[in-house]
């Protein structure tokens, strides 16, 4: 993340880091604005709700999950290699003390009311990552695209839970996903 040279992207670097480590619910504008050393005023000037500053971080957090896949799957040849390369960056990942699960699980856990713009900004990313993972399940040869597609955002999100639980330890399932990863492709797709 870039260094914060206005007053709204300190807001929102500090917000964004508040809420991915400690939960939308927790963290209060009273806190964001105290940790920034910013103002209540010049908050609500650039985000006249706490919504809109959840919904900001969300579309930023989205971004960010396409650039790390782009990055995570660039030397991929191949649709199949993608999805390994995926969840092999995915379990280092996960497995870090940088993670603090997905941010789209958290607020839907957070806000499960369907109405909440955070709430429907995550199932909009879900719904895309979804998406792509079939897409990449076709051009890899999948019997059975969207049932791959649909194991393997299950498998992604019980990591992002495992991280957020058992964080860094050695305990932590998600230590194998992408070897879990690589036997459902298997399965799916023939000759794999």
């Amino acid at each position: 993340m870039k260094i914060a040279t206005t007053p709204k992207e300190k807001l929102f670097q500090t917000a964004a880091r508040l809420f991915y480590q400690r939960g939308y619910r927790a963290i209060g504008v009273d806190t964001i604005a105290a940790e920034s050393g910013i103002g209540k005023m010049t908050l609500y000037r650039h985000y006249p709700s706490k919504d809109e500053l959840i919904v900001a971080f969300l579309r930023a957090s989205n971004a960010e999950f396409w650039e790390y896949y782009g990055e995570s799957t660039a030397d991929a040849p191949n649709a199949r290699e993608k999805l390994l390369a995926f969840f092999a960056s995915l379990q280092a990942y996960v497995t870090s003390p940088a993670c603090y699960g997905c941010p789209f699980i958290n607020i839907a856990s957070e806000y499960p009311e369907a109405d909440h713009p955070g709430h429907q900004v995550a199932l909009e990313h879900k719904q895309a990552v979804r998406a792509h993972f079939t897409q990449l399940a076709q051009e890899a040869g999948a019997r059975q695209p969207e049932a791959l597609a649909n194991a393997l955002s299950m498998l992604m999100d019980g990591a992002y839970i495992a991280a957020r639980m058992f964080g860094a330890s050695p305990d932590n399932p998600a230590v194998a996903v992408a070897e879990s990863a690589r036997q459902l492709i298997d399965a799916y797709c023939e000759g794999g």
